[in-house]
């Protein structure tokens, strides 16, 4: 019976795994520059750290199960709920802020579709243990430059901010706030007329309709945005926000990113634990994907798990949305898959000696492959071909008696006798001068 994967999954070839390493080792260069640390929480988690922090429903979105010993499990949807579980059971009394970050597959019960699937990768940071806007623009800046350092360079990262939509519940009477919060994040997959129809459905008259869709349109450069939203709040809430997002826009600036910061007050993002700024990066493509990556301010949620009150801030890049765009922009170097080397014994009596060779170039990190499958020698060198192998060391009986093997240039052919004891030598000459 030939079994398929598992829907929403997929298996990465050797092509697609270089391509993947690559974009985490630049984001994890930028990660470590700003001096965050690598951890790496268990793959599940009890399904009541999920249930604490977004409710009974969110149990839907979770692959959730009982073991074997009856446990309620579930697969980690992300990571900043193990993070800061793993915050409050050993870490509450340690020297803040703490600055980790993680890169690890994710999952989630929902219907595969671009850029979105059942199992996927994210590479993120959470800072625990500042409330002061300086923590707010080191991670900003930081989402910017990790976006940098993969060559992307068309993006922009929108920033908004969860107290200013909840005082905005407030002017509208709202009573179920979390409820608006959700649908105005659910504004950029619905058309105008689906999106007005679902605001009138949840309650809003026809002029709290308008001042909504007045909210969203308050977005652009910081300049020209923040201004507005002065007009816009009067509350005394609102306007320390307002200061607090100036301040923010302030420092951006000295980080050197306000190039790809914009202000849109109509971002909730979909997690009901932020409480103040939250932000998210748009780069415009024509492959249908929105939002690669977003984050916040969640000052409440250590408290939520137990712990005691604690700030913390941090992000998400969505893997899986990235790579398709940076392929698209051409980005991602083509994998180098192939070996420098190929090594062939003619003849079963120089295999040893084949082995101390290949063994040898490899201790000097070269990437080196040997005859495996007993091929004749011309097979060999067009197997070496194919591989797009740059040189061959063919080990012959006759040649090794003398303490010399032979290197052939497979571009040009050419072939010369070295000294056996001075092959490695002679190669990475070769391989430095091709470079």
């Amino acid at each position: 019976m030939k079994i398929e994967r598992v829907k929403g999954t997929r298996d990465f070839l050797p092509e697609e795994m270089a391509k993947r390493r690559w974009v985490f080792e630049r984001i994890r260069e930028v990660f470590e520059r700003y001096n965050f640390h690598e951890v790496l929480t268990p793959t599940f988690e009890y399904t009541e750290l999920f249930r604490l922090r977004s409710g009974e429903e969110v149990v839907k979105q979770l692959y959730a199960f009982p073991d074997k010993g009856g446990r309620d499990i579930s697969l980690r949807p992300d990571m900043t709920s193990s993070v800061a579980r793993l915050f409050v059971n050993s870490f509450q009394t340690a020297p803040k802020p703490i600055k980790w970050y993680y890169m690890a597959n994710m999952f989630r019960y929902e219907e595969p579709q671009s850029g979105r699937y059942r199992e996927f990768w994210q590479a993120g940071v959470e800072l625990i243990g500042s409330d002061r806007v300086e923590a707010d623009a080191e991670v900003i800046a930081l989402f910017v430059e990790s976006y940098l350092a993969t060559g992307l360079e068309d993006f922009t990262v929108n920033i908004g901010d969860r107290v200013l939509l909840d005082e905005f519940a407030k002017m509208l009477s709202v009573k179920d706030d979390v409820g608006l919060m959700r649908l105005i994040d659910k504004k950029d997959k619905m058309s105008r007329e689906d999106f007005i129809g679902a605001l009138r459905e949840f309650g809003l008259s026809g002029e709290g309709v308008e001042k909504v869709l007045s909210l969203i349109e308050i977005k652009g450069l910081p300049g020209e945005v923040l201004p507005k939203a002065e007009e816009l709040f009067t509350g005394e809430n609102a306007r320390a926000e307002i200061t607090r997002l100036y301040e923010l826009v302030d420092l951006l600036d000295a980080y050197g990113v306000s190039k790809w910061i914009r202000i849109d007050l109509g971002i909730a993002r979909g997690f009901d634990y932020y409480t103040s700024v939250v932000f998210e990066a748009i780069a415009p493509n024509d492959l249908g994907i929105g939002s690669v990556g977003g984050g916040g301010r969640y000052d409440n949620l250590i408290e939520v798990f137990g712990g005691k009150p604690t700030p913390a801030t941090g992000f998400a890049i969505g893997i899986e949305r990235l790579i398709p765009i940076l392929e698209w922009k051409g980005l991602i170097p083509e994998p180098k898959l192939r070996p420098d080397v190929h090594v062939v014994p003619i003849g079963e009596e120089v295999k040893k000696a084949a082995v101390e060779v290949a063994s040898a170039l490899r201790r000097a990190r070269v990437r080196a492959d040997i005859e495996l499958t007993g091929r004749q020698l011309r097979k060999a060198l067009d197997h070496a071909g194919k591989l797009g192998v740059p040189y061959v060391i063919l080990i012959g009986s006759k040649d090794l008696a003398e303490g010399r093997v032979t290197i052939r240039d497979m571009e040009s052919g050419e072939q010369r006798v070295v000294e056996k004891e001075k092959v490695v030598e002679e190669i990475l000459k070769l391989l430095g001068a091709s470079v």
